[in-house]
């Protein structure tokens, strides 16, 4: 039986699943501007292990969004995931953030293309255009959007906390807005499953987060 977690901190959202064989077991999840994921994201992850019935000695494999996202939030979940599979000698496995994302939004819209966005700041977002048959269009970049931006591949469903930057400015084009979509660990399963199955791990010791871009951080203001 393979038990892996599943840790998604990437974004305001802070989602922890546990899937068995590849099947969804258990999820729980929390969202919070303040990027409260260090106080939050132990606690998901002994609430998954609990409602099955299991213990950590139990997991088989830790998956963690491995970016693009936010700085803080990205090493939390992989400082976290790196700790458990160091402890447990047990493989950590790496997903894409965005990719995980269309792999939710494909339930819902299974015959379209998809557009998951991350916020990158002002104009500028994190995004990866997919087809239905999970093809990658447009790989995973940091864009400065405007009116045009994307314009080849319509139709496609815009989602993400980075799609409501440019929700007026394309609302005369052919494209679907779905803010309630948001990244979940319910989004690494079957990529993780599938990485475990042949054997694609991610050194512990070195893995590192793919940021896209440089740390800033808000100047503090002035008393």
């Amino acid at each position: 039986m393979i038990r892996i977690l599943h840790i998604e901190t990437a974004t305001k959202v802070c989602s922890v699943a546990l899937s068995v064989d590849g099947e969804l077991a258990q999820i729980r999840e929390f969202s919070d501007d303040g990027f409260a994921h260090g106080e939050q994201l132990t606690i998901l992850i002994q609430e998954v292990l609990d409602l099955q019935g299991i213990t950590a000695g139990d997991l088989s494999a830790v998956s963690v969004s491995a970016g693009p996202g936010s700085y803080t939030g990205l090493r939390i979940g992989v400082s976290t995931a790196k700790g458990l599979c160091y402890a447990l000698t047990i493989p950590l496995i790496s997903t894409d953030t965005l990719q995980a994302m269309a792999e939710v939004a494909r339930i819902v819209y299974p015959d379209s293309n998809l557009c998951p966005m991350i916020d990158a700041r002002r104009m500028e977002v994190f995004s990866l255009i997919t087809n239905f048959e999970a093809e990658i269009l447009k790989p995973v970049s940091a864009d400065v959007l405007d009116e045009n931006s994307y314009t080849d591949l319509e139709p496609f469903v815009c989602f993400g906390d980075g799609a409501q930057k440019v929700q007026e400015m394309w609302k005369d084009r052919r494209i679907i807005f779905d803010l309630d979509l948001k990244p979940s660990a319910r989004g690494q399963i079957a990529s993780s499953y599938r990485k475990f199955l042949n054997g694609e791990f991610e050194d512990v010791a070195y893995f590192e987060p793919a940021y896209l871009k440089e740390f800033y951080q808000t100047p503090a203001k002035k008393s």
